[in-house]
């Protein structure tokens, strides 16, 4: 029965990459209220950094919006309690990502800053990974992390520290608040109570410290290899391919996590080919902000119902929201796609090394226990 049950589902992993399963959704739950959310939570804080000039403070903005993306729970204390949480480690990796970037990045003025920027931003993912795992946050893994510590640590001339942490701070509270606004309707308003959660099983926790390997290796490689190819290919923005890394580690089975790095590499291309009509554009910055709160919203709409869907919209969402106040330029796009590229197939590799791993060892304790 048991190997019935494994061929079902070994049958169902491989269907969904059939072209069917690429544009396939998932039924709609309340992903539409976690997109205006997010969408809500982003683009009102940097129109308003317009308005006071200081789009210098964007990218703590950016990050600190993030919260709006853990505000899945539908009870709305279980919802602002699982946000204080995110909240608080991306305080943290902001505020950490800062002081490397101060002390360690930008006090090289060779290769030097870029390799330290690979090692600590590894660390990084690992740690956040960790404190994900054991706190139960959803979504899962250092993505967001992996990429707030790093676009934040390479920034050049930052801003003053109490400007950037109040500006990501601000941020936050304000995803909170607006977490909450479903209280105001009668219809939308949920007990003001904690729904009891059973104790983490010893096996869940013991997999959130066997994966920590995986989280430390994958960017590190990523980057290390991008790293030393940005100078012969050209590149620019070499933690695009650690944030890619990470995005096959997460996933219920070997099989689902390879799917993710392919949806996520044809996601990448089809959200360039809107990222390149924004580039012909040309946007004023308020026009593209309001582009990225219309992407933010897209991509939470789609990133649980279908990763590829998600893709097409996170593109331009990063790109747009990593140069905002800088003049486009075509370049964005080789990045993108060379670096995701790699970032993908390092992540992928270290999945199927993870499983080849994890049969090994089954083995050998099978081969003792007979």
């Amino acid at each position: 029965m048991n190997q019935a049950k494994n061929q079902a589902e070994r049958g169902s992993d491989v269907d969904r990459f059939s072209l069917r399963a690429l544009f396939a959704l998932a039924p709609l739950n309340g992903d539409h209220f976690v997109g205006l959310r997010a969408g809500i939570g982003v683009m009102l804080p940097l129109l308003f950094l317009i308005a006071i000039d200081r789009l210098d403070l964007a990218p703590y903005v950016v990050f600190g919006s993030f919260v709006g993306v853990y505000s899945r729970a539908p009870m709305h204390l279980d919802r602002l309690l699982v946000q204080i949480k995110a909240a608080g480690l991306m305080w943290i990796v902001v505020l950490l990502a800062w002081l490397s970037g101060d002390r360690l990045i930008h006090g090289a003025q060779d290769a030097n800053g870029q390799w330290w920027l690979v090692a600590c931003t590894s660390v990084v993912s690992a740690l956040a990974a960790l404190a994900v795992g054991l706190l139960r946050v959803r979504p899962a893994g250092s993505l967001f992390h992996v990429f707030a510590f790093a676009v934040v640590a390479s920034i050049q001339d930052a801003p003053r520290l109490g400007d950037a942490m109040f500006a990501a701070t601000a941020t936050m509270v304000f995803s909170l608040i607006v977490g909450q606004l479903g209280r105001i309707l009668p219809k939308y308003r949920t007990p003001w109570q904690v729904t009891v959660s059973t104790p983490m099983p010893a096996h869940v926790k013991r997999a959130v410290f066997q994966e920590l390997p995986a989280y430390f290796v994958a960017p590190a490689l990523a980057g290390s290899l991008a790293t030393l190819l940005a100078g012969p290919l050209g590149m620019g923005h070499v933690y695009w391919a650690m944030v890619a890394a990470v995005v096959p580690l997460v996933g219920q089975s070997t099989m689902h996590r390879v799917i993710r790095g392919v949806h996520r590499v044809i996601g990448t291309v089809a959200g360039l080919v809107v990222m390149a009509l924004i580039v012909a554009l040309q946007p004023q910055p308020w026009l593209a902000i309001v582009l990225i709160g219309l992407t933010q919203f897209l991509a939470e709409y789609f990133v649980v119902r279908n990763y590829f869907w998600a893709m097409v919209f996170i593109t331009p969402l990063a790109l747009v929201g990593s140069t905002l106040g800088h003049v486009l330029t075509w370049h964005v796009l080789y990045d993108r796609a060379i670096e995701t590229g790699i970032g993908v197939v390092i992540g992928m590799a270290v999945v199927e090394g993870m499983a080849w791993c994890g049969r090994r060892i089954l083995a050998y304790r099978e081969g003792n226990a007979a």
